[in-house]
């Protein structure tokens, strides 16, 4: 028996947190009909429950925190959401798992990076249309921990203003 409704949950997060990393600083209003698309209230005003385990999976995300919100609008989305620093740091983190083409050599440094980032990853998991790919991204993803971040051979900012090489005990 499949587990669609994990398959949903997957896609959900993941359409919740590339639409929040795509506003990110700015905090977003996310509606449910723009993760899980459009949904019709029955006789009584009641939504599916498709629709209802979208709102679900977007509170579950701020409950385990991923997200940040101010409030709900109605029953339709949250309001001013943003995603935490923790989430800023694993999407934003090179990916073990990889959905694009092999990276281009001739592409700089900076640009080959960010297409191996966890965010590029989940935004080509989309892309695929593949439930698969869309659920193994985001169950690598709730598997990470934030860490520190620095690109391979790339300098590191301190306080003082001026960008300093690796440091010897690196």
């Amino acid at each position: 028996m499949a587990d669609i409704h994990i398959d949903d949950f997957c896609r959900d997060v993941a359409l919740t947190l590339v639409t929040l990393y795509n506003a990110f600083p700015r905090r977003h209003t996310v509606y449910v009909e723009d993760i899980s698309g459009p949904d019709e209230p029955d006789e009584v005003g009641l939504h599916s429950t498709r629709f209802h385990a979208c709102l679900g999976a977007m509170l579950w995300l701020a409950e385990e925190g991923y997200i940040r919100y101010e409030s709900l609008v109605y029953r339709d989305g949250i309001d001013q959401a943003v995603i935490t620093n923790k989430t800023f740091v694993i999407l934003s983190a090179a990916s073990d798992v990889r959905f694009d083409d092999p990276i281009d050599p001739s592409l700089p440094e900076s640009v080959a990076y960010e297409k191996q980032t966890l965010i590029a990853q989940i935004r080509a998991a989309l892309r695929s249309g593949s439930s698969r790919n869309v659920t193994q991204i985001v169950r690598y993803l709730m598997s990470q921990q934030p860490m520190r971040l620095q690109p391979p051979d790339a300098g590191a900012w301190r306080p003082d203003n001026h960008l300093i090489g690796p440091r010897e005990d690196d």
